[in-house]
């Protein structure tokens, strides 16, 4: 059963700009400034009185979802521009002890289970990695980005073919914005 119409209010701090326009969106805030593209035919994106409204008339269950799917997505970009993301990983090591640093725009991991080669890993624009001890910290504004790295740092020190349950040396994600 289609409804006549869904709408997502979504309230826009005082110290946040969003502006739209052409189906992007840009929100401006102390911390930073994202932009997507958000266009389907059924769904209106309006900003007034410091509220951005999605708004949809005769909306299928697709466009619903869609309609909400994007209200999340907005919601975490005002969340990014105003407090940031932060991901908190943990060295984990039994076997062999290893080092983390950051050169420049890379992430560098040494001496995993012995290796000769070090393990590198580029890190993309906007985010900012720091090591403290046997800990990392990624953080940035676009949470998409933030989470994708913190996956990939994990993913970067699996190890395929072992018991996991011996072999824990890693980095393992810890904490996590939500």
């Amino acid at each position: 059963m289609r409804l006549f119409k869904i709408e997502e209010v979504i309230e826009i701090p005082s110290n946040v700009k969003v502006e739209v326009e052409n189906n992007k969106i840009k929100v401006r805030g102390p911390k930073g400034e994202l932009e997507r593209v958000i266009d389907y035919p059924n769904i209106k994106v309006l900003v007034e009185n410091n509220k951005l409204r999605l708004v949809s008339y005769f909306a299928t269950r697709r466009e619903k979802r869609i309609l909400y799917t994007w209200a999340s997505h907005i919601e975490n970009m005002i969340k990014g521009v105003t407090e940031g993301f932060v991901y908190k990983l943990k060295a984990v090591y039994v076997h062999f002890p290893f080092k983390m640093k950051v050169q420049g725009d890379t992430f560098i991991i040494e001496n995993f289970l012995g290796e000769k080669a070090p393990r590198k890993i580029t890190i993309p624009k906007g985010i900012k990695v720091r090591v403290d001890g046997d800990y990392v910290i990624v953080e940035g504004v676009d949470i998409e980005k933030v989470g994708n790295f913190a996956g990939i740092l994990e993913q970067m020190t699996s190890i395929p073919g072992k018991d996991p349950r011996k072999f824990q040396d890693g980095l393992y994600i810890i904490e996590k914005p939500y």
